[in-house]
This record gives structure tokens, sequence and C-alpha cells, in this order.
């Protein structure tokens, strides 16, 4: 299931789909409104940026579905301080570098978040195609909200699903990382390094889910 944010003039909708259209298809690439619901027929989007469910991004310029390693500079994917850092502002050294972890620019079935921008409207706005959404401030607080209850329910009904495809990331991450592990005294057997592995894996898939939940929290905020 992909969960879609469709961007027209500052405002964001959202929908989710499990249409296998959009598997294969890769970031700049155009979709027709009907290959995700029969609402949207007439729409044409253009995908701008996706993530999986560890919250790794897609990077335009990586071909493929896969996660791969790159060396980053300051601005795409730079965002995020490390703990260490903290919330102080850091100053970036000239020609400074961070290995970062992304996934290919190809939507696939690890790929969770799609973003996409309208690029030919239809027939019908999308306010209309999804009324409960972007409604004004006072509207909202005439309608008691569902929005966390159906939220929640959505959540409970998908958890074996959901840490199964993290369990497929992270394995992915293992295998990425695990060539990079530094000899030392706490690294010397197959063993310990597998526990490093495990351990390094672990951190980058959690610290990259919550960089997806910060994400969402935005953007529920925007609206």
């Amino acid at each position: 299931m992909f969960k879609i944010n469709i961007a027209e003039k500052g405002k964001t909708f959202k929908i989710e789909s499990d249409s296998e259209a959009l598997e294969g298809k890769k970031l700049g690439d155009k979709v027709s409104g009907k290959d995700i619901s029969p609402d949207l027929s007439g729409y044409e989007f253009t995908i701008k940026g996706a993530s999986d469910i560890a919250g790794f991004p897609h990077k335009e310029d990586i071909e493929g579905p896969q996660l791969k390693k790159v060396l980053l500079k300051k601005g795409w994917g730079m965002h995020k301080r490390t703990k260490k850092e903290g919330k102080k502002p850091v100053s970036t050294p000239k020609g400074f570098r961070r290995r970062k972890t992304v996934r290919g620019n190809t939507i696939s079935d690890k790929t969770v978040q799609i973003n996409l921008v309208v690029k030919k409207p239809g027939s019908k706005p999308l306010q209309e195609i999804f009324p409960d959404q972007n409604k004004k401030e006072e509207e909202k607080k005439e309608e008691p909200s569902t929005d966390n209850d159906n939220k929640q329910e959505k959540e409970e009904k998908m958890p074996d699903e959901k840490e199964e495809i993290k369990e497929e990331i992270k394995e992915e991450v293992k295998e990425e990382i695990k060539d990079d592990i530094p000899d030392s005294p706490e690294t010397k057997t197959e063993e310990q390094k597998e526990k490093a592995t495990e351990e390094v894996a672990e951190e980058v898939t959690e610290q990259s889910e919550e960089v997806a939940k910060k994400i969402a929290e935005d953007e529920e905020k925007k609206e």
C-alpha cells in the first residue's frame, strides 16, 4: 500500500493506493491519475520524491530500487544532525562529505510514501475529490476529528507487515555496511563483527524511521 501525497497550489492531499502501475516508475516520471484511483481520472502527476518504511529517501540520480551508500555534500539529504551534534548550529567545513544510505530512483514494493505534483488537472478539483481534507480551521472545529482513530486502526491492522518490511530493509543495510566494520579489539571474531553490523543496521533503520515520522508530522502541520 502506497501513501501518496499530492501537492497543488500550496496544499497537500493524501490518498492510499495499492496500484501496481506505480511499481517500476522512476522519480520524474509522469503518472496518470486513473492509475492511482478512478476519482483522479483526467489528472496527470509527476513523481517528485519517495521514501521507504524506514525513511530512506529515493534519489533521482541513483538507478534502480535498491539501497546504496553515497557521499553527499551539504544540501540534499543532509538536514539531519547526529545526536552528538545536538541542536546547536554546526559549521560545515569546505569540501565536507557524509556517507548516507539512500534508495535508487525506482518505485518498488519497499516504497511506502510517494510525493506527487499536479502536472495536468482533471475536470474535478481536488478539494471536491477530497472534501474532508484542507478544510478551514472553523470547519475543522465544528466536526469531531476521527483522523487519529482511523490512523490508529490502520496501524493496528498492519503491524506484522510493517515489521516484516523493516526487517527486510535492515538486512539490506547490513549487506551494505558489513564490509565497512573496522577491525578493532571489539570486532576480532566473525561473531563480534556480525553483532556490530546488527547494531549499526538497527540504529540506521531507527534513525531513518524517526526522520520519516518527523517529515509526516511537518506535512500535517502545514495543512
